[in-house]
């Protein structure tokens, strides 16, 4: 076939394939979640890009979104975490505090349900359908708010999708590798993707870390040249780093698991961090209903967020003494001058704990807790969100930039406002 023909026939493929997603965009509705009310996942937006910023203190950050255009044009796209909004990294449970920048992450994500009080700017609702010159449409959509945050390990985890190594090509410790993701079950949609790997990649095998000279020295990688992966089934870390030659979008593999054990390993450590960060910050809900009794008493009903490991929500007995704070929509909380948490707190017993067996939408754990205090606040109102601690936690003081002086600060005073985030 003549070059001019081949030339034509790809670039009406590609026109193809813009047509389509375009379409697909296009017809999704934006969806705007009502406060004190787990949205559906099925009506969230969905997108993927790299974390280049992050606020984890007001959980907000910003993303460079792979849209359908050249990915290094794409200015950053803010984004905040609803409240009960989840962040998984390596196959576990995380703050934002845990990823690092440059990772790829897949979102799932809707309109502001407040936009008044949006901790990121407001974007009309059809943003995503606007072209941003070179880095084309899509990267900027008003669906900002972010239910679901995921590492790729951590979204292969969900789906029951893995990678399967089909060739990797060597000069000088770096190159190309050929992978193919797929459904474990083996039946569904298969993508291939070509990244770059270099020196600055981690393999991991068992409780090893290993280099790529190290596969190399094994015999296991050629030094120079190509070698048949022969469907390698691993887990792959994603970033991004900028291409020469002309290359608008490759990603880079940062990490390799080559096993299970590698891969549980990572989910475990990743696991017990995200597990003494609640301890330490209270576990996060909101407040379904206030029973008023005399003398300022009051039975405090509150439903926990969920996502978190099991055993933080063992830890709430029946009969057990616990602790209720005020928060706000980032999950900080309320203090009082140089009151901490704890004296600004709120405490009681645990009357009733309850589990329902309804399937529970993502952001809730199903977990039911009723506290009996006689300080009732202002923030325990239904659907307001709070913090709350099991006399089993540790009783510690967050940092200042982790809570709300009622003096000083505020949502209409929050430092830094929106306007952090520049408008490319």
């Amino acid at each position: 076939m003549p070059q001019h023909q081949s030339v034509r026939r790809i670039a009406a493929l590609h026109l193809g394939v813009y047509l389509l997603v375009s379409n697909a965009i296009a017809q999704e509705k934006p969806f705007r979640p009502e406060a004190g009310k787990f949205p559906p996942l099925e009506k969230a937006h969905s997108y993927r890009g790299e974390l280049i910023f992050v606020d984890h203190a007001n959980r907000r950050g910003s993303i460079r979104i792979d849209g359908n255009g050249r990915f290094r044009f794409a200015g950053p796209s803010p984004f905040a975490l609803l409240p009960y909004g989840l962040v998984r990294y390596h196959g576990a449970s995380a703050d934002l505090r845990d990823i690092p920048l440059g990772t790829v992450m897949h979102v799932k994500a809707f309109l502001p349900p407040e936009p008044k009080i949006s901790s990121v700017p407001v974007l009309p609702s059809d943003n995503r359908l606007k072209k941003y010159g070179y880095a084309g449409t899509g990267v900027a959509p008003a669906e900002n708010h972010v239910y679901l945050l995921e590492d790729g390990p951590s979204h292969c985890k969900r789906l029951g999708l893995v990678w399967k190594l089909q060739e990797v090509e060597l000069k000088e410790n770096a190159g190309m590798i050929v992978a193919r993701r797929e459904p474990k079950a083996g039946i569904g949609q298969i993508h291939e993707e070509t990244f770059s790997v270099d020196a600055t990649t981690r393999f991991w095998r068992g409780r090893e870390r290993l280099g790529i000279t190290d596969l190399m020295n094994e015999k296991i990688w050629p030094k120079n040249g190509k070698k048949d992966l022969n469907d390698q089934i691993v887990s792959l870390g994603i970033t991004w780093k900028p291409t020469s030659n002309g290359v608008f979008k490759r990603f880079h593999v940062c990490d390799v698991w080559l096993d299970e054990l590698a891969i549980e390993r990572a989910a475990q450590i990743q696991n017990e961090t995200h597990k003494a960060f609640i301890k330490s910050r209270w576990m996060p809900g909101w407040v379904d209903k206030v029973e008023y009794g005399k003398f300022g008493r009051a039975k405090v009903t509150v439903s926990l967020f969920g996502g978190m490991d099991d055993s933080l929500y063992a830890d709430f007995k029946k009969g057990q003494k616990a602790m209720l704070a005020s928060s706000e929509n980032t999950l900080k909380h309320w203090a009082g001058g140089t009151a901490g948490t704890a004296q600004m707190a709120s405490k009681g017993t645990l009357l009733e704990v309850s589990k329902t067996n309804k399937r529970v939408p993502l952001g809730s754990s199903g977990i039911q807790v009723s506290l009996e205090t006689d300080l009732v606040t202002e923030g325990f109102r239904p659907g307001k969100v709070i913090r709350i601690r099991p006399e089993s936690w540790p009783l510690l003081e967050v940092p200042r930039e982790e809570y709300i002086n009622h003096k000083t600060d505020g949502i209409e005073k929050r430092f830094p406002s929106p306007a952090i985030f520049p408008k490319y």
